[in-house]
This record gives structure tokens, sequence and C-alpha cells, in this order.
């Protein structure tokens, strides 16, 4: 399968949030799977490490509009770049170019991910796969939307996200999806 990872870019070589996403990306070749990335730094680069070293093919989804921002460019683990113009061009290849995507802790732009994946299996406009958030955090704040906004998200939309304490759960969950 084709597995996106969504993730922050704060994390660096060894912070445990880094070793964690590098791990992630080796667990994930290691069943055979292609990863993509966002391309650059952070947990992006710790994933696609992680997934290069062991074996793994590496798709980093880059573009122009984070290049011009942040002067950046794809990271030395991406096997295959699938450069895109703009932020959005780029959310959509990640997003419509995964069989399952995953998300470890980040900010904004990994809520962003979330949010855009999400929305866009609720209105159908994006076949239901895996959409595996990993960590307290991703179930803290959507417990928190859930709660103090509960009629706006009916329970057959929450089924569309699943949570994962860690890493090996999110494997695991992702394995049972195949099954």
């Amino acid at each position: 399968m084709n597995i996106t990872v969504f993730g922050g870019s704060q994390p660096r070589e060894g912070d445990t949030a880094y070793n964690e996403a590098q791990e992630l990306g080796r667990l994930l070749a290691q069943r055979g799977h292609t990863v993509l990335t966002g391309g650059y730094i952070g947990t992006m680069e710790a994933v696609s490490r992680g997934a290069y070293e062991a074996g793994g093919h590496v798709i980093g989804v880059t573009c122009e509009d984070i290049e011009n921002w942040r002067k950046v460019a794809p990271n030395h683990w991406v096997k295959e770049e699938w450069r895109k113009k703009t932020l959005l061009e780029r959310l959509q290849a990640l997003i419509e170019g995964c069989d399952a995507a995953l998300a470890l802790p980040g900010g904004p732009g990994t809520l962003t991910e979330i949010a855009l994946m999400w929305n866009m299996m609720i209105v159908e406009s994006l076949h239901r796969r895996p959409l595996i958030l990993i960590g307290d955090g991703w179930q803290s704040v959507l417990d928190q939307v859930f709660t103090q906004m509960d009629g706006y998200t009916p329970v057959q939309q929450r089924e569309l996200l699943s949570f994962a304490k860690d890493i090996h759960t999110a494997v695991n969950l992702l394995e049972s999806w195949q099954t």
C-alpha cells in the first residue's frame, strides 16, 4: 500500500519524536509499503530515512510554496519526488495518492492535513481509507471538538478516524484494515 505519513517539521535527529518517526518509516517499509511524506525536514525526514534505510520506496511530495516560504530542499532519503506548485496541490497529492494515512504529532500543517482528509471522506469525495492519528495529543484535541461541539460531528463522521497510542499500535491498526 501507499502510506502517507503526516507530522511536524520541528523534530530533529536525536529527539524522541524523530526517533519514533524513523522507527515508523522502518516498520512500514519492512511490511512492503511505499511511504509518502511531505519530503522535507522533521518528521518527514525521519519517516523517509527509516523507510529508505529499511529498503523501502520513499515518495516526497514537495512544492514551490513551501520552498519559497522556508529555504529547504527535499531530504536525501526521498527516492521519488512528486513536485507540485502549490501547497493545496501538495496536500491533494498526499491525500489522494495514499491507501491509508498516519498522523504523528504536529502543528497547524498536520492538523490541516488531518482535517482535509477527514472532511473529504465525510463528503465522499475520497473513498474511505484508514486515517490513524498517533499519540494522546490528537485524541485530546478531537475529544475537545467532539465534546464542545457535539452536535456538529455525528458518530458516523467520528468513526472515520482511528486513534493509536503509539506507532506500534498504529501499525497493528493498519494491518487490521488490510485483512
